[in-house]
């Protein structure tokens, strides 16, 4: 008989605890999920704009590209 009671007392702790359990798990999935669709659009936004950099990138001639400096010039010294 005590060995019921301690069997009921537990399921019974077990009953009332685990739909708050339950119910807070549900909250940080579906605030994970919110997080997670924020970071999905922003990296779509990324990959939006750097399609149109790598298009813009390759329709430019390597000659009028900012970053290439010219093929045979030399820096001048002070010895010439």
């Amino acid at each position: 008989m005590v060995m019921m009671s301690i069997l009921f007392f537990f399921l019974s702790v077990i009953w009332f605890v685990l739909p708050f359990v339950i119910f807070s798990m549900k909250g940080k999935v579906e605030r994970s999920l919110d997080v997670l669709e924020n970071v999905e659009k922003r990296l779509a936004a990324l990959e939006a704009r750097l399609s149109v950099l790598s298009a813009a990138t390759v329709a430019a001639p390597p000659e009028a590209a900012p970053h290439t400096p010219p093929s045979e010039s030399h820096p001048p010294t002070d010895e010439e």
